[in-house]
């Protein structure tokens, strides 16, 4: 299987391919980003393509982050990744920028716990706990850094992600400190890739995993009287 993966969730762009058959990820390339996707998505994608060898007819399907994250990013992943499914005739997979944080502690050791927690800004965080195996302990939420905190303090935990180290200042000192503490600002295109080689297909065209309302809204002086 020949799969195609997008990120733009979060504070990179990234793609890459991965040959599932060799068992091997033939390009990958991964910028760091806070702005700008737009401008940069579909050129990286082409470069990883042409260093790949690989045409966008001969995919088996492209995998790409949904969310939570910024709300621009997660639009111009997903029409980048939804216009390539459409025109290659191939199914697009759509993928949990958290599951991809937790992806490589999991594959790692799945006996431990995980919390991938992304820093949603006013003391809050998006979460996901995982548990032995993978399973989801705690289903993708926002949460405040106390409830995270409560959430994370599941025995030898490890954290990942941009809110990490918020929810690691405030661990109790009378408590097993967390084992990990990565604060990655975004997943490893790698594991996309690898999660969305492993994913069930059917689920339809991916869309924006949004845990909260966008902070940005109209003012009142800017709208138009009804008539």
């Amino acid at each position: 299987m020949l799969v195609l993966a997008i990120d733009t969730a979060l504070s990179a762009c990234a793609a890459a391919v991965l040959d599932t058959r060799r068992a091997a990820m033939i390009a990958s390339e991964t910028l760091p980003l806070t702005r700008g996707h737009a401008e940069a998505v579909m050129p990286l994608i082409a470069r990883v393509m042409d260093h790949a060898q690989v045409e966008f007819r001969d995919l088996d399907r492209i995998a790409v982050t949904t969310g939570p994250g910024s709300f621009t990013g997660l639009r111009v992943g997903i029409s980048a990744a939804r216009g390539i499914a459409l025109a290659a005739g191939k199914p697009a997979i759509g993928l949990s920028t958290l599951a991809g944080l937790a992806a490589p502690y999991i594959a790692a050791d799945d006996s431990m716990p995980v919390v991938a927690a992304i820093d949603a800004h006013h003391d809050n965080v998006y979460l996901q706990v995982f548990g032995p195996s993978g399973r989801t302990l705690v289903p993708p939420r926002i949460a405040s850094l106390r409830e995270a905190l409560k959430a994370a303090m599941t025995g030898s935990t490890r954290l990942v992600g941009s809110g990490a180290q918020a929810i690691a200042a405030l661990w109790p000192k009378s408590e097993p400190p967390p084992v990990v503490v990565d604060p990655r600002g975004a997943p490893d295109i790698d594991w996309v890739a690898r999660l969305g080689a492993a994913a069930a297909a059917g689920h339809g065209p991916p869309k924006p995993l949004y845990l909260r309302a966008p902070d940005a809204r109209p003012q009142d002086a800017a709208r138009l009287p009804r008539r």
